[in-house]
C-alpha cells in the first residue's frame, strides 16, 4: 500500500501498519510526539491499522486536532482520579475544548481545596502510566457493561445510539470510559496540567435535567507553556465584565429581582445612554431611518401571524393560559411584527421604498437559567433594532448599507478587529423549523453569500443558525474566556410579507410583496457594554466614560475655584465631578487612577490665580498646566470625534 504524507512524499508498505508504526518509520522523534493521526481527512487513533492506499498526517501537540486528543486523554485522567477519590460520583461527558478540557460528574459541588486534591491524584495516575487500551462492544453489551458499572449517564448516551451501532471504550488502568477517541498511547507526555475551576452544568444543557458538577482544566506538554497559560487566565480575570463591571459599580444583580435581570447602576446606564443617543441620532439623521415606539407586549394573535408562536414560543414569556383565559398576552421577544403594522398604517408606493424603521427596543427572552451570564446573556435587554421594508431589487444595496452601518459602529467603538463574520443558514435536515422551501433558502443564502464575497469579508458558514424566516449575517465576538456570542445581526426575509399582507404599489399600479431586512446597528446595548468593559479593561474612550473629568482641589482653600471649573466643564457638556475630601492630593490622584478616569484637573494657588488647571490623564500622565479654555476645547474635540487615545503607562 502507498501512504501519501502531508509534505507530498510517499511511503510504501507490503503489509497493514498502525498509524504509530508508520510514524516510527518516518521518525522516532515524530512518533514520540505523536498524539493522533489524520487518515484521509478523519482524525484517528494512533492504534488505527492502515491497510490500503491512504493520505496520512501525523498529528502532534502543535496541531489543533493533536491538542484535542492530548487533552481528551487528560480529561480521562481527571475522571479516573475523581472516581478514585469519590467512588460514588457518576461520570457524564468529558470532552476536550479550545484551550483545555472539562468533565461533568454527578456529585456535590467542589472547593478549590477539592480540586487541588484531585490534581494530586491525577499526578499519581500519570506517574503510574497505566496502559491505554481501546475495545468495542455491540450496543446491548455496551449498555449491560455500563449498567454493571452503575453509570446511568453513559447508559443513556449508548441508548440514544442506533441498535446496530458498535460502541468503543478506552480502558486506562482501573478506569474504563465510553469514548470514540482518539487517545494518546500513554500518559507520560502529560507533563503539565491544571484544574482551573468548577461550576454547575445541566445534564445535556437542559435546565429540566439534573445539575451536575463540571470541572475545567487544561494540559500542556511543557510546564512553561502551562505557566504562560495560567498567567494569561489571571490577566483576563481582571477584564471579566462580570467581575469588573460590578467593581466599577456599572451594574449589579439581586436574587429577589431574578436571574438574567441586571440592575444598571448610574455609571453603567450613563454609558448605555451615551451609546443610545449616538445610535439614534446616527440612524435618524445620517442613515435615513424613521423612529417608532411600540408596545412591550401583544396578544398571542400577533405572534401567531408572525410565526413566533409556532417557532419561538418556548423562548417567550407568556402571560396567561390559552386553555383558561380569553386573552393570552406575551412579552415581545422582538419588534418586527409591531413595526410591520407601522408600515401598513398608510399605503406605500415603490417610490416610498426603502422604508427604514428603527426603534430602541426593550425585549424579553426566556433564556435557560444555565445560560445566564452577567450582561451577555440576560432575559430583558435593549437593542438597536430596525426593519427595512424594501423592493426585491433593493435587497443587495440595502444589505450592503446595513453591513456598512454595523462596521461604522464597530470602528467608532474600536471593536472592528475583534469580530468575525458568519453566514447563518437553515438546517436542511429540520425543514419543519423554517418558513419557505429549499429553493427559497438556497436563493436567500446565496444573496447574502454573494454580498460577503463581494465585500471581501472573510466569513464562515453555519447550518441551523438562521432565523426561522431567513438567513443572517451574524457578526460574532468572543469574551475574555473565548466564548462566542452574536453581537450584531443582519437578516434577509423574503417570506414574512405574505403573512402580514404587506405590499407596495409598483410602477404599473399593481400590488407587490416587499422583502424585509431585520438588522441591528450596534446590537444589544447590555452585551455591547460587557464587550467594551472587557475590551478596554474598564478604561473606556473618553466619550463613553460616565465620569470624564475629576477636579481635585489641593486643599479646602481652593474648593470654590474647583466649583467654578466644574461648572464650566458641565456647561460644555463634559461629565465632571469634584473630589472635595480632606485627603492629600496624592491619595486623590491614586483614587482617580483606580477609578480608570481619563482626566484629572488638579487646582491650587497658581491655578486659581491664573485661571489654569494642571492636567493629568490616563494617556500621558502629567500633561502640565493649561488654561481651562484650552483644556475644554481639547477634550470637547476628543469627545465630538469619539477619538480613541492610545494609553501610555504612567509612573
Amino acid at each position: 500500500m502507498i501512504i501519501r504524507l502531508k509534505d507530498g512524499s510517499q511511503k510504501e508498505y507490503e503489509q497493514p501498519m498502525s498509524v504509530l508504526d508508520i510514524a516510527k518509520d518516518i521518525s522516532e522523534g515524530l512518533a514520540r510526539n505523536a498524539c493522533a493521526g489524520e487518515l484521509n481527512g478523519e482524525t484517528v487513533d494512533l492504534r488505527t491499522i492502515v491497510s490500503e492506499d491512504s493520505d496520512l498526517n501525523i498529528l502532534t501537540f502543535q496541531d489543533e486536532k493533536g491538542k484535542l486528543a492530548f487533552r481528551h486523554t487528560a480529561s480521562h485522567v481527571l475522571a479516573q482520579a475523581v472516581k478514585r477519590l469519590y467512588p460514588d460520583a457518576k461520570i457524564a461527558i468529558g470532552p476536550a475544548i479550545e484551550d483545555g478540557f472539562y468533565y461533568d460528574f454527578d456529585m456535590a459541588p467542589l472547593s478549590r481545596e477539592d480540586l487541588d486534591a484531585i490534581e494530586k491524584e491525577m499526578k499519581k495516575v500519570i506517574k503510574e502510566n497505566p496502559s491505554i487500551e481501546r475495545f468495542e462492544l455491540p450496543r446491548e453489551e455496551a449498555i449491560a457493561f455500563m449498567k454493571e458499572k452503575d453509570e446511568p449517564y453513559k447508559v443513556e448516551l449508548i441508548e440514544d445510539l442506533p441498535e446496530d451501532a458498535v460502541i468503543s471504550f478506552y480502558k486506562q488502568g482501573d478506569f474504563t470510559d465510553l469514548c470514540a477517541g482518539p487517545h494518546l498511547m500513554n500518559l507520560k507526555n502529560i507533563k503539565a496540567f491544571k484544574l482551573t475551576s468548577s461550576s454547575g452544568a445541566y445534564w445535556r444543557g437542559n435546565e429540566k435535567n439534573k445539575m451536575l458538577t463540571r470541572i475545567y482544566g487544561t494540559a500542556y506538554t511543557k510546564k512553561a507553556d502551562l505557566e504562560e497559560r495560567l498567567k494569561y487566565l489571571e490577566e483576563i480575570k481582571l477584564r471579566d465584565h462580570n467581575r469588573l463591571g460590578r467593581e466599577m459599580e456599572l451594574f449589579t444583580t439581586v436574587d429577589v429581582v431574578g436571574q438574567g435581570l441586571p440592575l444598571m447602576l448610574p455609571k453603567g446606564q450613563k454609558i448605555i445612554q451615551t451609546m443610545q443617543r449616538w445610535i439614534e441620532d446616527l440612524e435618524d439623521n445620517e442613515w435615513g431611518y424613521v423612529r417608532t415606539k411600540t408596545p412591550l407586549m401583544a396578544k398571542s394573535d400577533l405572534y401567531k401571524i408572525s410565526g413566533h408562536w409556532d417557532h419561538y414560543k418556548e423562548g417567550m414569556f407568556v402571560l396567561g393560559d390559552e386553555e383558561k383565559d380569553k386573552e393570552v398576552m406575551a412579552l415581545r421577544p422582538m419588534t418586527c411584527p409591531f413595526q410591520y403594522y407601522c408600515y401598513k398604517n398608510s399605503q406605500k408606493s415603490y417610490r416610498d421604498l426603502p422604508y427604514r424603521m428603527a426603534e430602541t427596543s426593550t425585549l424579553f427572552r426566556n433564556e435557560d437559567s444555565g445560560e445566564m451570564h452577567g450582561l451577555t446573556r440576560v432575559r430583558q435587554f435593549t437593542i438597536s433594532e430596525g426593519h427595512l421594508i424594501i423592493r426585491p431589487d433593493q435587497a443587495n444595496e440595502e444589505l450592503k448599507s446595513c453591513l456598512e452601518l454595523a462596521q461604522y459602529c464597530l470602528t467608532t467603538l474600536g471593536l472592528q478587529d475583534d469580530v468575525t463574520y458568519r453566514l447563518s443558514k437553515w438546517d436542511p435536515d429540520n425543514k419543519e423549523k423554517y418558513l419557505g422551501d429549499e429553493e427559497y433558502w438556497e436563493s436567500t443564502q446565496g444573496q447574502i453569500r454573494d454580498i460577503l464575497v463581494e465585500q471581501n469579508m472573510p466569513f464562515t458558514e453555519a447550518d441551523g443558525e438562521a432565523a426561522f424566516y431567513g438567513p443572517k449575517i451574524d457578526i460574532q465576538a468572543k469574551n475574555v474566556y473565548g466564548k462566542e456570542d452574536t453581537m450584531i445581526t443582519i437578516q434577509l426575509d423574503c417570506a414574512i410579507a405574505e403573512n402580514f399582507d404587506m405590499y407596495y404599489i409598483d410602477q404599473n399600479g399593481e400590488k407587490q410583496r416587499p422583502y424585509v431586512i431585520h438588522r441591528t446597528s450596534i446590537g444589544c446595548y447590555e452585551r455591547t457594554l460587557a464587550w467594551l468593559i472587557e475590551k478596554y479593561a474598564g478604561k473606556f474612550p473618553t466619550w463613553l466614560c460616565p465620569e470624564q473629568v475629576r477636579v481635585l482641589p489641593i486643599s479646602e482653600k481652593y474648593a470654590d475655584y474647583a466649583k467654578e471649573v466644574d461648572r464650566e466643564l458641565k456647561k460644555n457638556g463634559i461629565l465632571s465631578t469634584i473630589d472635595n475630601r480632606s485627603e492629600k492630593i496624592g491619595y486623590k490622584i491614586r483614587e482617580a487612577r483606580i477609578a480608570k478616569l481619563p482626566y484629572m484637573l488638579v487646582v491650587g494657588a497658581k491655578e486659581q490665580e491664573e485661571g489654569l488647571v494642571s492636567v493629568r490623564s490616563r494617556f500621558a500622565g502629567d500633561e502640565g498646566q493649561k488654561t481651562l479654555a484650552e483644556f475644554i476645547s481639547a477634550i470637547s474635540e476628543e469627545i465630538r470625534t469619539k477619538a480613541i487615545r492610545e494609553e501610555v503607562p504612567v509612573e
